[in-house]
């Protein structure tokens, strides 16, 4: 999907326990031909989700300008990307994200995205390139029925 990146962080590991940066400005890519700006020179806001029940569903939304970018610190999650909107040729992709694997999903804009916590107690991190504003939101949100028709129900589960 154009401009999803997935980033494997790598772990610090020794007797004292572990250490891993979640995002470091030099590791991302340029990406300005597309926003304007390269998406690290922009810092908004961090913020921490926690999800105490398996199977809480956040989300299905869009930004027209803000970079998202997220980490699971505890537990794992199931995100859902839908590009293409808006044209004939509708993209759904699936990620997972875990503790036992540190990663950092980026979402840029114009990609609809949404999480589902997979274990109880799952925690989410969250990093913004902008601030949320909440008299003029930089988000479109849609009503996942609409989705459900074309692509079936993305947040099952299914058996392997």
């Amino acid at each position: 999907m154009d401009g999803v990146k997935i980033i494997d962080l790598p772990q610090n590991i020794d007797d004292r326990g572990s250490l891993y940066e979640v995002i470091h400005k030099y590791d991302l890519p340029d990406v300005s031909e597309q926003s304007g700006y390269t998406h690290h020179e922009k810092f908004g806001q961090v913020y921490v989700v926690a999800d105490p029940v398996r199977g809480t569903i956040r989300g299905l939304h869009r930004h027209k300008q803000l970079w998202d970018y997220f980490h699971i610190i505890h537990g794992s999650a199931k995100f859902v990307l839908i590009a293409g909107v808006g044209s004939e040729e509708l993209e759904a992709h699936t990620v997972i994200l875990s503790d036992k694997r540190p990663q950092l999903l980026v979402v840029p804009p114009k990609i609809f995205h949404g999480w589902m916590s997979l274990e109880d107690d799952t925690i989410l991190v969250s990093i913004a390139s902008d601030v949320y504003n909440k008299e003029h939101p930089d988000e479109e949100r849609v009503d996942y029925n609409k989705f459900y028709e074309t692509f079936g129900n993305l947040w099952v589960v299914k058996p392997k």
